[in-house]
């Protein structure tokens, strides 16, 4: 393995991840002054939360910690941190977006919030779940940053178990507060890629 790529790689993966928290925190202070007037949490979505939080940061995190598991390097190649880098940019710039945007409407779970709005402008204008984007697009840097099978690919297994096990339900619990108008909204979107899915 080529030591100075990988480690740019490891490097490349911790400040995306220290981006992520510095732009999370203060909407996530925010969140908890508003009151939360429906709460769809289940073990389900708990469980889909753990798996991205282990795939995305845990595993990941050992890895580059410790190094831990070894025997899954593989070299490091410049482009591939290169790749890695702009989908993590990429990602952090709609996710910071996704949250200007939510605002007094963002939650880590199911939830509405009391005056929730239906929001359909800036990067909701192209997909409905805009921020999941932001999460696929992290785990896809995460695969090409991590020069290891196991770390580098965990986080695209952690964001398939969160997004398809809470994805049906957000969409029905925003039909059952918004009806016609976010069934309207999801005619003219598309869940998570613009134009294609």
């Amino acid at each position: 393995m080529n030591v100075s790529v990988a480690a740019a790689g490891q490097i490349a993966w911790v400040l995306g991840i220290i981006a992520w928290s510095v732009i999370r925190y203060p909407f996530e202070r925010r969140a908890k002054r508003v009151r939360v007037v429906t709460d769809r949490r289940s073990a389900i979505e708990v469980f889909g939360l753990i798996a991205a939080l282990a795939g995305m940061a845990f595993l990941p995190g050992v890895y580059v910690a410790t190094g831990f598991p070894k025997f899954a390097n593989y070299t490091a190649h410049v482009w591939a941190v290169v790749v890695g880098a702009i989908c993590f940019a990429a990602a952090m710039w709609i996710f910071r977006r996704t949250h200007k945007e939510l605002g007094r409407n963002w939650s880590i779970s199911l939830q509405i919030r009391e005056k929730h709005e239906l929001i359909s402008r800036g990067p909701y204008a192209l997909v409905r779940h805009p921020m999941y984007t932001s999460f696929m697009l992290m785990a896809v840097g995460q695969a090409f940053l991590l020069a290891n099978w196991i770390a580098g690919l965990a986080g695209l297994v952690g964001f398939a178990i969160l997004f398809f096990l809470r994805v049906d339900k957000e969409e029905r619990m925003m039909l059952e507060v918004f009806g016609s108008r976010y069934r309207d909204y999801m005619d003219k979107t598309k869940r998570l890629i613009p134009y294609l899915y």
